[in-house]
């Protein structure tokens, strides 16, 4: 971890905490969110499926839950967090790979997003899950 000269904190693990902790935020959002656009692409999505009404209500803020503990563990550069993000990481790549094949073979009616856009999203979030995992992994014995 090289951190920064000013704050001593670590410039990469202060990212990755605060985007974590913006996905959380927006994790817990997706209850209103899909209440306020009940027919819009709004809702948590879970092993590749889009969720709806107290499916979302719940798993969209648990999961708001996890990445806010992910957020802290990686901000507070606690040990724990490690195998937190090498969980998450994978998760995030099963649930996309489900999206995609499912996206791709029957697209939600009215969707305006191309399957290029999401391959792009895909790699953006893999990228993001898979090199915090990896990062805090390789720098485990500087966590407290």
């Amino acid at each position: 971890m090289t951190p920064n000269d000013e704050t001593g904190r670590d410039r990469a693990l202060t990212t990755l905490a605060v985007l974590m902790a913006l996905l959380a935020i927006s994790n817990f959002s997706k209850p209103l969110t899909q209440a306020m656009d009940p027919d819009g692409n709004a809702g948590f999505v879970f092993f590749g499926r889009r969720l709806h009404g107290v499916a979302n209500a719940i798993m969209g803020p648990s999961f708001g839950l996890v990445l806010a503990a992910y957020a802290y563990g990686a901000w507070a550069r606690k040990r724990w967090v490690v195998p937190l993000a090498g969980g998450y990481a994978a998760y995030v790549v099963v649930n996309l790979v489900l999206f995609l094949v499912l996206f791709a073979a029957d697209p939600p009616p009215g969707s305006a997003t191309p399957l290029l856009g999401l391959l792009a999203y895909a790699l953006v979030a893999i990228g993001v899950s898979a090199g915090g995992a990896v990062y805090l992994y390789r720098n485990r014995d500087r966590l407290s």
